[in-house]
């Protein structure tokens, strides 16, 4: 089939070079000319494992190519998918600018039927929106479909080969043969393609990660709730993982979620339910209770040092908000860094893919270091925001070496607490004893 992706952020080029992983021509539009460029030279714009190699096969192949001209992808295509970015406003509400500026050009634009995708993550009822905007210059037949995404950075590869399932948005009987042919190769294991209506489709994205964000939430609170009682945040997510109605995943207890979609699609849903005077009480509750969240380990350290840390240097593992990852929207590592630095602490960071990013945020107000260990050199405790694997077996030799005292405040609980004990750390993490030293 012939498509056009219109963005090529993170769900734009992995859409793109997915799609034409399967055998389809794919042409993907951005305005930034120097990206794209740099993209019919082979380069991959983000880091996402995996994504490299199909990116340049399908290049090779010629089912991926890359274009600043609308018109030309357009006259392309049988399915033009947008996946434009939807950034929160202050108030919280989606910004639908772009694509509702795209939207009004399309209409302008289209000679024959076309299936328009909202691929972005949008508020219940943009569908409609983007219909009227098109259809104020369109003369001929068209649809739009809502068609979420559903995948997690670092495994956006695999989510899109392999989806759990394909939701469309849709009321138009030939839109959904179109959509029901495109996504057949993603689903012979058995997974189903859910047809509903647009406005059900898009509310399902934002209910699925508000209930995600809402998990992790709670894991949270009953972590600080184990600190105070002296319980074990380990045991108790065990113990509640083995139940068949809760699941073991999203459990862990850290420093809050960060990322693009989570907090966003969050605050939308909120926003959205206040526009139609419905207030969510748990959104508004998790939103809350995840902010003061991602300040937990700061002011665990500076209640170690009696509330002072001016002059004070630690080394921070992880600014990604995740691993495998070098997204860095709203990662708890970057609130820790502001509560630390604003309070006179100098921080040295390490991180294997994300340190790029928080360099054009942040310049010279932390140092950054080649390595984890070099990152340590000189500093007088420990601090891990991010769960890479690189971290999880560390030369604790190397570490005890590089640090002025055996101090660590862990946010992602990756060591042992025994382990930790035994070799004669200061360690404190999240909903467990602290270990101090003997």
């Amino acid at each position: 089939m012939k498509i056009a992706v219109v963005g090529t952020g993170y769900v734009g080029l992995v859409t793109g070079t997915c799609f034409a992983e399967t055998g389809n021509d794919v042409i993907c539009v951005d305005i930034d000319k120097a990206k794209v460029e740099k993209m019919r030279a082979g380069e991959v714009p983000i880091y996402e494992p995996h994504l490299d190699v199909i990116f340049d096969r399908n290049i090779k192949q010629d089912r991926l190519q890359f274009t600043t001209n609308l018109e030309e992808a357009v006259e392309h295509a049988q399915i033009i998918f947008l996946a434009l970015p939807t950034p929160p406003g202050e108030d919280g509400s989606a910004d639908l600018s772009y694509i509702l500026g795209v939207a009004d050009q399309l209409g302008k634009m289209i000679k024959d039927y076309k299936v328009i995708v909202d691929k972005s993550t949008v508020p219940v009822g943009t569908a409609e929106k983007v219909r009227d905007a098109i259809a104020k210059h369109a003369n001929v037949d068209f649809d739009v479909v809502s068609n979420p995404e559903f995948l997690r950075e670092g495994f956006a590869v695999d989510d899109f080969l392999k989806p759990d399932r394909v939701v469309v948005g849709t009321q138009s009987a030939k839109a959904r043969k179109v959509m029901e042919e495109l996504y057949k190769p993603f689903v012979r294991q058995g997974n189903p393609i859910i047809f509903m209506d647009e406005k059900s489709a898009e509310l399902t994205k934002y209910a699925a990660n508000s209930f995600l964000a809402t998990k992790i939430t709670f894991m949270n609170e009953i972590a600080n709730y184990c600190e105070l009682i002296g319980a074990n945040v380990d045991d108790v997510r065990r113990g509640m993982g083995t139940d068949t109605r809760i699941g073991n995943r999203f459990l862990f207890p850290g420093i809050g979620y960060g990322g693009s979609c989570f907090p966003k699609d969050v605050q939308a849903l909120a926003k959205s339910g206040k526009e139609s005077e419905y207030s969510f009480s748990i959104i508004n509750s998790v939103m809350d209770v995840n902010h003061k969240q991602k300040y937990v380990l700061a002011d665990k350290v500076k209640a170690y040092y009696g509330g002072n840390v001016a002059g004070r240097k630690f080394a921070l593992w992880g600014l990604a908000f995740k691993p495998d990852t070098d997204d860095i929207r709203e990662a708890p590592a970057l609130y820790m860094i502001e509560a630390l630095t604003q309070a006179g602490a100098e921080i040295t960071a390490f991180d294997p893919e994300a340190m790029e990013n928080v360099e054009s945020l942040l310049g010279s107000r932390i140092k950054y270091a080649k390595n984890q260990y070099d990152a340590l050199q000189g500093a007088d405790a420990l601090l891990i925001a991010t769960e890479w694997q690189v971290f999880r077996t560390p030369d604790f030799d190397k570490i005890t070496n590089g640090l002025n005292d055996k101090v660590i405040f862990d946010g992602r609980n990756l060591y042992d607490l025994s382990d930790m004990r035994n070799k004669g750390f200061y360690y404190n993490s999240i909903g467990r004893q602290t270990v101090t030293k003997e």
